[in-house]
């Protein structure tokens, strides 16, 4: 994170919101249980960002027809040109940590973090399940 922290607080975002927003622009509105599991925040922490975000005119939350307990939430259009703004950057700090690693390194790292991520949820689901 130090190659982009630095940017990230130049554009007035933190590394938690920029997994969100990033989340939310490359798979579209969901919900907060949804969104907590892809950016591997938890349900609590997410709830009180995603309130600060709103304030922050980030995001939009707004309760589903079908059920009005449940919320989906999206980006604004404000995001979304923050999103269009700085993924070339984003995509350059990856393409130089790549050259500096090695894109065999970059791809068996991307490898172990989606082992480790299906193992965990693995285990999640084995512990609700009682095993």
């Amino acid at each position: 994170m130090t190659r982009f922290r630095p940017f990230l607080n130049a554009n007035g975002i933190t590394e938690q919101q920029w997994r969100i927003i990033r989340s939310l622009y490359e798979n579209g509105e969901t919900e907060p249980r949804t969104l907590s599991d892809a950016c591997q925040i938890s349900g609590p922490s997410i709830s009180g960002m995603l309130v600060r975000m709103e304030e922050q005119g980030m995001v939009k939350r707004v309760r589903m027809d079908s059920d009005q307990r449940r919320m989906l939430v999206s980006l604004t259009p404000t995001s979304r040109a923050l999103v269009r703004k700085m993924m070339p950057k984003v995509d350059r700090n990856y393409g130089l940590l790549e050259e500096e690693i090695g894109e065999k390194v970059m791809e068996d790292v991307y490898q172990v973090i989606d082992q480790l991520l299906d193992r965990l949820k693995q285990l999640d689901k084995d512990a609700a399940a009682g095993n």
